[in-house]
């Protein structure tokens, strides 16, 4: 499968003490599908469930999963904080202009993004929905979304044959 031609990424992800190891799995597999560089975490409830290894395409050999004591000091130098997490105040996902450089901020399974990371933030956003997403379908949303609202011409078929599933050969009948 060859990779497809698309503009620098600018992306970084974080995540609060994140719990399930599938989760982070599906976090780092939209990660290698959207282009974010990198997956950081704090927290240690993640280091014991690793060896359950659910990076079921081995995007941690190619995007960087790295433990940190505190997500702010991963922010790269001219990225922006975005955090995504239904807080009071966020703007919904469907009004929010993404910046060129950020890292997305989510919160964990079953808390919430603390107090001073939500006042160090850029840009609070919440996806609306009826319920809350798990921690890898919002990554994958916002992702999504961000992809999305790009400039770029994504919507072709050799994008398609580039990253199908080699058992997928069907195809759309004229």
């Amino acid at each position: 499968m060859e990779a497809l031609d698309m503009p620098e990424p600018r992306v970084s992800i974080g995540l609060v003490n994140p719990k399930s190891p599938t989760n982070v799995g599906a976090v780092l597999r939209a990660s290698g599908c959207f282009q974010a560089e990198a997956v950081f975490y704090t927290g240690e409830r993640y280091d014991r469930a690793e060896r359950f290894h659910t990076d079921t395409q081995n995007r941690a050999q190619a995007i960087p999963l790295q433990r940190v004591a505190n997500l702010i000091e991963a922010v790269p130098p001219t990225a922006k904080v975005v955090c995504v997490d239904l807080v009071d105040g966020a703007v919904p996902l469907t009004l929010f202009e993404h910046p060129a450089e950020a890292l997305y901020i989510f919160g964990p399974e079953d808390g919430t993004i603390s107090q001073d990371i939500i006042d160090r933030a850029d840009d609070v956003v919440y996806i609306p929905a009826n319920g809350c997403l798990n921690l890898a379908a919002t990554v994958n949303v916002v992702l999504y979304d961000r992809m999305s609202k790009t400039e770029h011409d994504l919507a072709n078929n050799d994008q398609i044959l580039a990253i199908r599933d080699r058992n997928n050969r069907v195809r759309v009948k004229s």
